[in-house]
């Protein structure tokens, strides 16, 4: 004869598999809330380096600006410098042609002695012109690669602060988009668990036989 199927066996049997299942599926959230906080130390991580390379890069950037526009202010000032001695020279060179003519007994302000001295002035304020063009343009091509610089530096930390955003952005999205979809699939799991719970213990198998 026999023997009926025992509906307490059938029951802890799909118990079993159901709690196998939720078992499962909180091990499966747990995996994906691991992996969210990961992105998530990632993506801040992504956005403290970048920030803290465009800060040096600024300050790097800054000091080098300084140190062009100091040296374009050197050389500015040895032209000038230059230029003073020029006109040093200048006066000392007249001064002697003054006495010698003097001493000579030539007639000073007129004559051969006035022209050379006029020559001598010529040449010497075309000379200082030149020395003062030169300490403009230093300073002002000192200035202009400073501000480039500057702005270089500027415009590239943007850019990668930007993509840094976006990196964060991405790894925040993905582990976000990675625990809903792991939200879905326990549910789903879950779902179908309960339902072969309730096939196998509502089975006629598993109900008794009446005598």
């Amino acid at each position: 004869m026999a023997t009926a199927p025992n509906p307490s066996a059938a029951g802890m049997v799909a118990g079993a598999g159901l709690l196998a299942t939720y078992g499962e599926i909180e091990a499966s959230k747990a995996a994906a809330i691991n992996q969210q906080t990961s992105y998530m130390l990632q993506a801040r991580d992504t956005l403290a380096v970048a920030e803290v390379r465009a800060d040096m890069a600024e300050q790097y950037s800054t000091i080098q600006a300084g140190r062009t526009i100091r040296k374009a202010e050197l050389e500015a000032q040895n032209y000038t410098i230059a230029g003073n001695t020029l006109l040093k020279n200048m006066r000392a060179t007249n001064a002697a042609v003054r006495a010698r003519a003097a001493a000579s007994g030539v007639v000073l302000g007129e004559g051969s002695i006035q022209s050379v001295i006029n020559q001598n002035i010529q040449g010497t304020m075309r000379d200082v012109g030149i020395s003062d063009l030169n300490a403009l343009t230093a300073r002002v091509l000192g200035f202009e690669d400073a501000t480039a610089m500057l702005q270089s530096t500027e415009y590239q930390n943007t850019l990668n602060l930007y993509s840094a955003r976006s990196q964060a952005g991405q790894l925040t999205f993905a582990g976000e988009a990675g625990r809903r979809a792991s939200g879905l699939l326990a549910g789903a799991k879950l779902g179908k668990a309960g339902i072969d719970y309730l096939r196998l213990t509502a089975s006629p198998a598993a109900a008794p036989k009446p005598k």
